[in-house]
């Protein structure tokens, strides 16, 4: 049973008359999307929501539509119950779980962005249509919401500027706010999917943050080209793990960049598989 505490909503009829109320009362909304298994991560965004709303809403739903290996969609943890627990810690004002109808009921006409390149790089390139699945959830979780503001984590940065897209093409009066990753002891960024992991594998996935750490500090000696082949040889070489790419990119619109003076702002973006465990992380290197 979940706690009787827990402040949890499944209906959008029911969420629209929560919100109709707390907006009558002239209260600021703030969203936090998630898809569940809830970490420091997600409850670091469910905080900043707090300092920049006076209400917040959770979302937990698991959206089938961004997936595109059906395996990691069964696979992916489903903990309801300890979620809910973790969210009244944090005084989340209301926990929305909505069924798949709610989400996507009949007649639903997925809303299109044009992603202006973001869909042809990196993410975009290794997971095709991943992105609309995205753009789909997150404006029905827009539309049934209705907030001020939402919160995402810059771990999936390539899924924020797509976002960003998304609030300024279809004009949806909503503040973006990101929120900084959230890293493990060892500096392993914070996911979902590390429960996953066995021990062995999640002490080395510590690799992914230091090959990005050391990027960061031979930046100034490297172009990018240079610095990239360097991070991909690093991780080429250890065999706990197997890279499925690393790229330096213009951080505003994700495209590659050869020449620091092309860019005021620049990140490394790495993916890499341990095991069947796929983990993202990215970090900002110039400025």
């Amino acid at each position: 049973m979940l706690s009787e505490t827990s402040r949890i909503i499944r209906s959008v009829s029911d969420l629209s008359k929560s919100i109709d109320s707390f907006k009558k009362a002239g209260k600021s909304i703030a969203l936090v999307p998630t898809m569940g298994a809830l970490h420091e991560g997600h409850l670091s965004l469910i905080r900043l929501a707090k300092k920049n709303a006076d209400v917040v809403v959770c979302t937990i739903f698991v959206n089938p539509t961004q997936f595109n290996d059906k395996k990691d969609l069964e696979k992916y943890p489903r903990t309801e119950e300890k979620d809910a627990e973790l969210l009244n810690k944090e005084k989340c004002d209301i926990i929305f779980i909505p069924l798949m109808h709610e989400v996507y009921p009949v007649g639903h006409v997925p809303l299109k962005i044009s992603y202006n390149g973001l869909d042809k790089v990196m993410e975009g390139d290794y997971r095709p249509g991943h992105f609309d699945g995205v753009v789909e959830v997150v404006a029905r979780l827009f539309q049934m919401t209705r907030p001020d503001v939402a919160c995402f984590g810059e771990k999936d940065f390539q899924q924020l500027a797509v976002i960003q897209e998304l609030v300024a093409q279809h004009d949806f009066p909503i503040l973006i706010i990101p929120g900084p990753i959230v890293r493990e002891e060892h500096g392993l960024a914070m996911s979902s999917r590390n429960e996953r992991l066995t021990a062995a594998q999640r002490s080395d996935a510590s690799i992914l943050y230091k090959t990005l750490n050391d990027m960061k500090k031979m930046a100034a000696f490297m172009n990018p080209d240079e610095l990239a082949s360097w991070g991909r040889d690093k991780i080429s070489a250890c065999e706990c793990c197997e890279l499925e790419y690393l790229e330096v990119a213009e951080s505003h619109n994700l495209q590659p960049i050869y020449r620091w003076k092309e860019t005021d702002s620049s990140r490394a973006f790495i993916v890499a598989r341990f095991g069947e465990i796929r983990l993202i992380d990215n970090l900002q290197l110039l400025p």
